[in-house]
């Protein structure tokens, strides 16, 4: 069962993850990137992002 500072930790980290994407696609967008690979760059963002909380938080415990 997860407490619930760790459920929070899960949310803070899926919306800063959702923050990056969104802003990586637009910077993508803005650069002249279709909307396709815009969206397909913000998702490999967010997917690194994540990654490295996760990677983060096991390697603290």
């Amino acid at each position: 069962m997860l407490t619930t500072v760790q459920i929070m930790g899960l949310l803070l980290a899926a919306s800063i993850a959702l923050h990056i994407a969104t802003i990586t696609a637009l910077v993508a967008r803005r650069t002249g990137a279709g909307a396709a690979n815009a969206v397909l760059t913000g998702a490999g963002a967010a997917a690194t992002s994540l990654g490295l909380y996760f990677a983060a938080l096991a390697a603290y415990h």
